[in-house]
């Protein structure tokens, strides 16, 4: 098992559910069923999924691309609060991560609710961007899987577009 080595949030990532309407958002391309959204306000760029029950699946680096965030949200009925820090266990192939997710709500996209965990350990992007899926075992939820089918060329269109900012 490998910690996750979690960094300060900072600001609160706007980054959170906002498929593409807000206006600190532009398009850069798609690639392999995810979007690929320039952050105007952050300089920083980022990846977007949303699946047939329109729950959303956002990952992105940070400019200097030394972190990744990858955050989860649904529609669905959560028990999930704003700004409430719980364990959270991340299988993708034949690694776990032990780390720590932030809940959001309410600043997000109305009717969203989830969570996002921050990471600077390389091998759990490098997992994130060659595996297929990968498992979330919250601390107080149900454990969901996470379609990672095409992450490794959005990732690879996510470092271009930040070497262009």
């Amino acid at each position: 098992m490998r910690s996750l080595t979690l960094i300060s949030c900072g600001a609160a990532l706007a980054f959170a559910a906002t498929t593409a309407s807000a206006e600190t958002f532009e398009k850069y391309g798609e690639v392999e069923g995810w979007k690929v959204f320039v952050d105007v306000e952050m300089n920083s760029c980022l990846i977007e999924k949303i699946d047939d029950l329109e729950n959303v699946v956002q990952m992105g680096l940070t400019a200097d691309k030394s972190a990744a965030y990858v955050g989860v949200f649904t529609k669905g009925e959560t028990t999930v609060k704003k700004d409430e820090k719980e364990a959270v266990a991340i299988a993708i192939g034949d690694n776990v991560y032990l780390g720590e997710a932030t809940g959001m709500r309410g600043n997000i996209t109305k009717g969203y609710s989830g969570g996002y965990v921050l990471a600077d350990d390389p091998q759990f992007i490098e997992d994130i961007a060659r595996q297929y899926e990968m498992v979330v075992f919250p601390e107080k939820e149900f454990a969901f899987v996470v379609d990672l089918t095409g992450t490794l060329k959005a990732i690879e269109m996510v470092k271009t577009c930040i070497d262009e900012r």
